[in-house]
């Protein structure tokens, strides 16, 4: 009985800890593993540096909230540090401007899908860079995809009728112009990265010959 009564209290305090308004002295980043900077709170309480969790988002798909490396839960309100808003250095404005720019895209309801419509860009952006990375998921396609359809249904709603589409319907028109869109950013992606893998090679050469040389 004591034994569970001891347990409950850890578990307690445990989570009283995860809620504070700072990050613990004795904890770090569970992305870098590096002492906090920036330090966010996630609705689930856990804490991570600002970048470090924008940028484990960025590798997931830009129109879902980014989900907790520790215990899998969607990240829809990241909380930055207190004293972090009494700041004025720029790399930390830009990070919580970062942080906030975040929030709004998933505060739910209406105001979120007004948010999403003004960050469209910003979405496109990052599906666009998303899709020129060989190793990034298949998410990427489907959002362009999915992006295809709305446009159809637009271009449907609209008196024009500019587009030649052969019989087979302008939804496959453009179902098919994303997939080919895909297809080329892909291949310019694959294309990026063996011309940086080429001057990485080269450069490696360049520094072994002046370490030889220096050594003769």
């Amino acid at each position: 009985m004591e034994t569970e009564v001891k347990e409950r209290n850890v578990e307690e305090s445990r989570e009283n800890k995860r809620f504070t308004e700072t990050p613990p002295d004795d904890d770090c980043c569970p992305i870098c593993f590096g002492s906090f900077t920036v330090p966010c709170r996630s609705n689930c309480g856990h804490w991570y540096c600002g970048s470090c969790i924008l940028q484990f988002w960025n590798y997931s798909s830009a129109s879902i909230p980014c989900k907790c490396p520790m215990c899998a839960c969607k990240i829809v309100n990241l909380m930055p540090e207190a004293s972090l808003q009494q700041q004025q250095d720029q790399e930390v404005t830009q990070v919580l401007k970062s942080v906030q720019r975040y929030n709004l895209l998933f505060v739910g309801g209406a105001l979120g899908y007004i948010q999403k419509l003004r960050q469209l860009p910003f979405f496109m952006k990052k599906i666009f860079q998303g899709l020129m990375d060989p190793d990034a998921n298949d998410t990427y396609i489907a959002e362009m995809r999915l992006f295809a359809m709305v446009l159809s249904i637009i271009y449907r709603a609209t008196p024009f009728d500019f587009l030649p589409t052969g019989g087979v319907g302008i939804g496959r028109v453009f179902d098919f112009s994303a997939i080919t869109l895909v297809l080329i950013l892909r291949l310019v992606g694959i294309y990026r990265r063996r011309r940086l893998m080429r001057r990485v090679r080269q450069v490696a050469t360049v520094e072994l010959l002046q370490e030889g040389t220096w050594f003769l």
